[in-house]
């Protein structure tokens, strides 16, 4: 299942991605990001990259934004001292 999602992700980065000018405000990327939430925490890690997308707009400051170790929706909080 994992490999799954991770190869629909990787087909998005490289067919589809590539068509538009690049817009992530976050470090890892928010595709990048999905795999290692996939990675790390399976199908959930989809649920934590949608919501990372859902973030992803013109009007955050964006920023360093890790994968958490523990499955969480919010924002890594530990991300702030690296800005």
């Amino acid at each position: 299942m994992k490999r799954l999602l991770i190869a629909s992700v990787r087909f998005y980065q490289k067919f589809i991605s590539p068509a538009f000018p690049p817009s992530c405000r976050y470090r890892p990327t928010c595709s990048n990001y999905m795999i290692e939430a996939i990675d790390k925490h399976g199908a959930k890690g989809v649920l934590m990259g949608i919501v990372r997308i859902m973030r992803c707009h013109p009007f955050v400051q964006g920023g360093h934004d890790p994968v958490p170790d523990h499955f969480s929706l919010k924002r890594n909080k530990t991300s702030d001292s690296h800005q």
